[in-house]
């Protein structure tokens, strides 16, 4: 089968990039806003038109010079000019990445200097490129957007990103151009391979770990919270294996959450979680463990992911024998409520145990996916009830029949007793622990359910 053919969005900050993605995926997946300069790191999802599968990427705007006074001068977003040339620098890895570019421009506006550099950046890319001129939200200004043919690079469609107008045409010329490449939908089938989100507070160094185990820049890193926006996957192999990365917002405290484009980071990084398999929960040893902290490994576990407690900066550390042993115990005491997370101690910056990252993730994946022998499970639980006796309610006593694990990832264990009622959650938690004993499911959530027995 042929691969999925890859398309870029670029333009300059503040053309509606950001709503055409989200407009082809149909689902409001990039964060965007009327500042230039929201969407920061390249955005992949996937789509299909014809029957056919496509890869879009979303990018940051190309910032080119612009001298003052110019009509396309405008405020950046807050913090944005700081990133310019990072950006720029994604865009054009996207373009290089790319089957078909499409180059989204404003058609309000009109061609700007900016839009012409640009233009000449796609002509040296010798890919096919074709000119969205967004924002012409009624047909009788389609003649407004021929003016973009003067950039010689690709055809020119009038479009409204926001509406929906004249994108179909622009995705037809986009297939035929580039049809000897499209794939058919896959057929459906089990995708077990290991998804990880790295998850955590801002400026901790999610998007460094990411770029470390990736070996490229992939995602944008700056000492300033809050450069990573939106959640970015990317894909590496790992022992023959397709593991995909996804990097996230941080979280700040809900107080703390500003209005707008952060608060859609953040329930961007939400969804990350839902769609991953493992969370690294990452943790700056500098400020030590802090409320906000547990409150994300609380969201993690409430969606039922596996988690590994990353703690980065070790190296920033003043160190003797026993802090390793006090930390990773205040650590335990403060996450007593998760399922024993493996803890790994790192150093983005010099690589310290970087190594243990991606093994112990795939470990935990793979005890994920562990299934108990009934046989073995029903064993357990009856020297569990010699070992502790089922409550009592009045004068009825809990009767456990038999137990089955029903699901993987995570694990859910169906019990069939005489009535669910007379199940405390102390005695829960005792079946929990024994369980773990022989198969720790470690950093795994179990799920336990009671059914009475038909007829009972």
């Amino acid at each position: 089968m042929a691969r999925k053919p890859i398309i870029a969005l670029v333009g300059r900050p503040n053309v509606g990039k950001s709503s055409l993605f989200n407009r082809l995926v149909g689902e409001r997946m990039a964060v965007t806003n009327e500042i230039p300069g929201t969407t920061r790191d390249r955005l992949a999802s996937e789509f299909d038109w014809r029957g056919s599968v496509f890869r879009v990427i979303d990018t940051g705007g190309i910032e080119v010079y612009q001298p003052k006074g110019s009509r396309d001068e405008s405020p950046l977003a807050e913090g944005s000019a700081d990133f310019v040339p990072q950006i720029r620098a994604q865009a054009l890895l996207a373009v290089n990445d790319a089957d078909a570019v499409i180059l989204v421009v404003d058609g309000i506006s009109g061609i700007t200097a900016a839009d012409e550099e640009i233009a000449e950046i796609l002509r040296r890319s010798q890919k096919p490129v074709f000119v969205a001129v967004n924002k012409l939200d009624n047909i009788k200004r389609s003649d407004e957007a021929l003016e973009f043919y003067s950039l010689g690079v690709g055809e020119v469609f009038p479009i409204s990103a926001i509406h929906g107008l004249g994108v179909g045409d622009l995705l037809d010329a986009v297939y035929f151009s580039i049809e000897n490449l499209v794939a058919l939908p896959d057929e459906p089938e089990e995708d077990h391979h290991l998804r990880i989100a790295i998850v955590g507070r801002p400026n901790v160094g999610k998007s460094s770990l990411v770029n470390r185990l990736l070996g490229e820049d992939r995602v944008i890193v700056s000492p300033v919270a809050g450069t990573t926006r939106d959640a970015i996957d990317s894909t590496i192999t790992y022992h023959n294996e397709q593991v995909t990365l996804i990097d996230t917002a941080g979280i700040r405290r809900r107080g703390k959450i500003e209005p707008g484009v952060e608060k859609f980071s953040v329930i961007r990084t939400m969804d990350a979680v839902e769609r991953c398999d493992v969370a690294l929960l990452m943790i700056d040893a500098t400020d030590g463990i802090t409320e906000q902290d547990t409150h994300i490994a609380g969201y993690v576990l409430d969606a039922g992911k596996s988690i590994v407690i990353i703690v980065n900066k070790w190296d920033a550390l003043e160190k003797d024998s026993n802090t390793l042993h006090e930390f990773e115990q205040r650590l335990r005491d403060r996450f007593n409520f998760l399922p024993d997370p493996p803890i790994i101690f790192i150093s983005v910056l010099t690589g310290q145990r970087i190594h243990q990252v991606l093994e112990t993730a795939n470990k935990v994946y793979e005890g994920r996916y562990t299934r108990i022998p009934t046989s073995r499970l029903n064993q357990i639980v009856r020297d569990a009830m010699q070992q502790h006796t089922p409550p009592i309610r009045g004068s009825r006593r809990l009767k456990i029949l038999y137990a089955a694990q029903v699901a993987t990832a995570p694990p859910l264990i169906l019990f069939h007793v005489n009535d669910p009622k007379l199940v405390h959650f102390t005695y829960r938690r005792f079946l929990e622990n024994q369980i773990r004993r022989e198969f720790p499911f470690e950093g795994t959530p179990i799920r336990i359910s009671f059914r009475a027995r038909d007829g009972m």
